[in-house]
């Protein structure tokens, strides 16, 4: 099997996210965490993809993980969580998609991080102006 594959199928999901994925990081900070450090960790393609026999979504979903390649450590550091945190809360966002195996993250979680940062520039801006004044 070929990279080409491997991306058509993770193209295939990125098309067809499903929103509701961000309620599950709001006001959960490790899970926010790794979704932040998840973007800045080294992935890579398994250098020997398994071949893909099915069409079954779950399953496909299951083969493009079986064929990446990462560091539980360089995540922990990057997410100052310890090995076993991460052990334990990288599955279901894996599960529940909100984190792709080529180092992105569901759009939708995307833009909501965004949308929480321009917030605290936002009240951060707005409280220095107040002090100034």
């Amino acid at each position: 099997m070929t990279e080409e594959l491997y991306y058509e199928k993770l193209n295939w999901f990125k098309e067809n996210e499903k929103p509701e994925v961000v309620l599950f990081i709001t006001d959960n900070e490790p899970r926010t965490r790794i979704v932040i450090a998840w973007q800045n960790t080294k992935i890579s393609i398994s250098k020997e993809i398994t071949p893909l026999n099915t069409d079954i979504e779950s399953e496909v979903w299951d083969w493009l993980w079986e064929n990446t390649e990462f560091s539980l450590d360089e995540l922990s550091v990057k997410s100052v969580l310890s090995s076993y945190d991460i052990e334990k809360r990288i599955k279901p966002l894996i599960a529940n998609r909100i984190l792709y195996p080529d180092g992105t993250v569901n759009s939708f979680v995307q833009r909501y991080l965004r949308e929480q940062v321009l917030k605290l520039f936002d009240a951060k801006h707005k409280k220095t102006a107040t002090k100034r004044k």
